[in-house]
C-alpha cells in the first residue's frame, strides 16, 4: 500500500485542500481511493485591532506557507517523497468579511472578518430594498456600510472578495468563486447559479460610485467547473521551497460553510449538518423557499447551487476552551502536567454527570457579538443562583449548552416557525471531537439525531479536496450529491445518537433560563 501512496505522490494522483479556519490553518492531502494520506496545520488567530478583527496579509501567507510545510514535511516522513506535483487543489476559508481591492491589486483597507459586528444600519437598510436577509457577515453589508459610514476608500475599489477568493486570485489570477462561497458575499439566484440579478440592479440604486457592483465581484463558479491552474507566482507563494510546479488544475474557492457540507455528505434535498468549533452553525438543504424573511436565517447554498438555510452564531467553543486552559494551568500549579486531549476529555465527561438543567448554573460563551441574541459585543460570563448546586459537572455541562444554547434559537424558527423538514443532522467539528459528549449535548439541544462520520474528523480541508478531486474526475451529467453518495461515503460508517429525553427536558428548562438572563449579559455589554 505504502508503494501505490508513493506512487501516487510521485505521479500526481492526489488533491489537495487547504482550509482557512479561525484557529488553525489546516491541509489534507487524498489519494486516488479520496482518503487522507498526509496533513499539514498550522495555528494562528485573529486580533482586534482598532475595533476590527482582523488578520493581516502577512499573518495569511506566513500561516498559507506554514501549512504547506507542515503538510510536505509529513509527506516526507512518512513516504520519503517531495512533493512536486499535485493532481488537484482546492481553497477554502472562514465566509464573509471584506477583503477591498483597488485597480493596483492593493489592499485598501485590513480585511474585516466574518466576527465583526459592525453593519447593523447597512443591514437594516437593505434587508427591507431586497426582502431578503442580509446578515452583518455578508461582504456586501460591509461594503453598503463603508458606503454609509463615508469611507474614502470605496470609491477606488476594483474588486472586492472574502479570504479563500484571494488566496486563489493570488495562487491562480483568477477573480472567481464557487457559488456557496459567493452567496456569502451577495445573494445567489439558484435557477441561474449567479448573483441575482434584480438585487445587482437594486444595490446599484443605492450608491453614486463609477462601479456597478457586479463588476467588482468575483465572478460565480459551480462545483465541478475548472477554476484556473496554479500560476508559476503562485506556486512559490504556496510553497517558498520552489519544489512545487505549476500547472496544477484549481477547483472553485469555497467557504468553511460548504465544505463542512462534503465532509458530512449534506448536499442533498432535507439533510442537514451542524458545524460546532470557534464559530458555530446549522445548515439544511430546502426543499422549497421559506415563506417568510427572518433576520436569524442567512439563505446561502451547497457548492451545487441547491439553497440552503443556515443558522450561524459567532460564538460556540472559545469561552469554553478557555475554562479549559484555565483548569489545566490550576492542574499544572499543583506540579500535574496535563496532556491537553486528555484534559479535554476529562472535562467533557465530567459533564454528563451533572444535572440536565445544570443544577441553577447558566454560563454565556459571548466573546464577540451575536446578531441572533441581538448583541453586538460580547462578554462571557457565568450566573448562578445563591443555592444552585456549583460543581464541576453543572459548571462544564452549562458551557457545554452555553455553545450550542444560541443555535437551538434560531433552529427553532426554522423547524418550527417555517415547517422545514430534515431527515439527519450530521455533526463535525472539535465540539465532537471527545466522543459521545459533543453529539449528545447537540442531540438534547436539536432534540434530533445527530451523526457523526468517521470522516468528520478531517473536516473542511478534507471537503475542500475532495471538491478539487470532483473538479478533476466529474463525469458528464454527474451529480456532486452522487459523486459523494457512489464514490466518497460507499461504505462509510458513522455514530448516530438519538436526543435522550431527560437531557431534551433538561437543555429546554436551561434554555429558558438562558433567555431570561439575557437582560444581564446585555447590560454587561452596554457598561463596557
Amino acid at each position: 500500500m505504502n508503494e501505490a501512496v508513493k506512487e501516487a505522490i510521485r505521479t500526481g494522483k492526489t488533491a489537495l485542500g487547504i482550509e482557512f479556519g479561525s484557529t488553525r490553518i489546516k491541509a489534507v492531502l487524498v489519494d486516488e481511493s479520496h482518503a487522507p494520506i498526509a496533513m499539514g496545520t498550522y495555528d494562528w488567530e485573529n486580533r482586534l485591532e482598532n475595533n476590527i478583527w482582523t488578520y493581516s496579509l502577512e499573518d495569511i501567507w506566513k500561516g498559507l506557507q506554514g501549512c504547506y510545510k507542515s503538510l510536505t514535511d509529513d509527506v516526507e516522513a512518512k513516504y520519503g517523497e517531495k512533493l512536486t506535483t499535485l493532481g488537484s487543489l482546492g481553497f477554502s476559508g472562514m465566509m464573509h468579511g471584506y477583503m477591498p481591492f483597488n485597480a493596483a491589486g492593493e489592499l485598501l483597507v485590513p480585511f474585516r472578518t466574518w466576527r465583526n459586528t459592525m453593519t447593523e444600519e447597512a443591514c437594516k437598510k437593505l434587508i427591507p430594498v431586497f426582502n431578503f436577509n442580509i446578515p452583518q457577515r455578508w461582504s456586501i453589508a460591509h461594503l453598503y456600510q463603508a458606503i454609509l459610514s463615508g469611507e474614502d476608500h470605496v470609491k477606488d475599489i476594483a474588486f472586492f472578495t472574502t479570504l479563500a477568493g484571494y488566496i486563489h486570485w493570488k495562487l491562480s489570477g483568477e477573480k472567481v468563486l464557487g457559488i456557496g462561497e459567493a452567496a456569502g458575499m451577495f445573494p445567489i439566484d439558484s435557477t441561474i447559479m449567479d448573483f441575482d440579478q434584480k438585487m445587482l440592479d437594486q444595490f446599484d440604486g443605492l450608491h453614486n460610485f463609477d462601479w456597478k457592483i457586479r463588476d467588482i465581484l468575483p465572478k460565480v463558479l459551480v462545483a465541478g467547473e475548472p477554476a484556473g491552474v496554479l500560476t508559476a507566482e503562485g506556486a512559490k507563494l504556496l510553497d517558498s521551497t520552489g519544489t512545487l510546479q505549476p500547472g496544477v488544475p484549481m477547483c472553485p474557492p469555497e467557504g468553511d460553510a460548504g465544505t463542512g457540507m462534503v465532509a458530512t455528505n449534506s448536499v442533498a434535498v432535507r439533510t442537514g449538518n451542524v458545524s460546532a468549533g470557534t464559530s458555530i452553525f446549522a445548515m439544511v438543504v430546502l426543499e422549497k423557499a421559506m415563506e417568510k424573511v427572518h433576520e436569524e436565517i442567512d439563505m446561502v447554498t451547497t457548492p451545487d447551487g441547491m439553497p440552503v438555510a443556515m443558522v450561524h452564531c459567532n460564538n460556540c467553543t472559545s469561552d469554553l476552551n478557555a475554562w479549559v486552559n484555565l483548569l489545566g494551568e490550576c492542574a499544572e500549579s499543583f506540579g500535574v502536567k496535563v496532556d491537553k486531549n486528555e484534559l479535554y476529555g476529562v472535562l467533557y465527561r465530567k459533564a454528563l454527570e451533572g444535572a440536565a438543567d445544570c443544577g441553577g448554573v447558566t454560563a454565556y460563551n459571548y466573546f464577540s457579538g451575536e446578531p441572533i441574541t441581538g448583541l453586538d459585543a460580547g462578554r462571557p460570563m457565568v450566573v448562578r443562583t445563591p443555592d444552585a448546586d456549583f460543581s464541576l459537572a453543572n459548571f462544564m455541562r452549562s458551557h457545554l449548552y452555553s455553545a450550542v444554547a444560541t443555535l437551538k434559537i434560531g433552529m427553532d424558527i426554522l423547524l418550527k416557525e417555517e415547517h422545514v423538514a430534515v431527515d439527519s443532522l450530521m455533526g463535525h467539528g472539535g465540539f465532537f471531537k471527545t466522543p459521545v459528549v459533543g453529539q449528545r449535548v447537540m442531540a438534547a439541544g436539536m432534540n434530533a439525531p445527530i451523526t457523526v462520520m468517521d470522516t468528520a474528523s478531517e473536516g473542511g480541508a478534507w471537503g475542500i479536496a475532495i471538491l478539487a478531486a470532483f473538479m478533476k474526475e466529474k463525469k458528464d451529467g454527474e451529480t456532486l450529491s452522487s459523486y459523494l453518495n457512489d464514490k466518497i461515503f460507499a461504505g462509510q460508517t458513522g455514530t448516530t445518537l438519538n436526543p435522550d429525553p431527560e437531557d431534551v427536558k433538561g437543555f429546554d428548562a436551561f434554555l429558558e433560563e438562558y433567555k431570561k438572563l439575557l437582560p444581564a449579559e446585555k447590560a454587561a455589554v452596554a457598561a463596557k
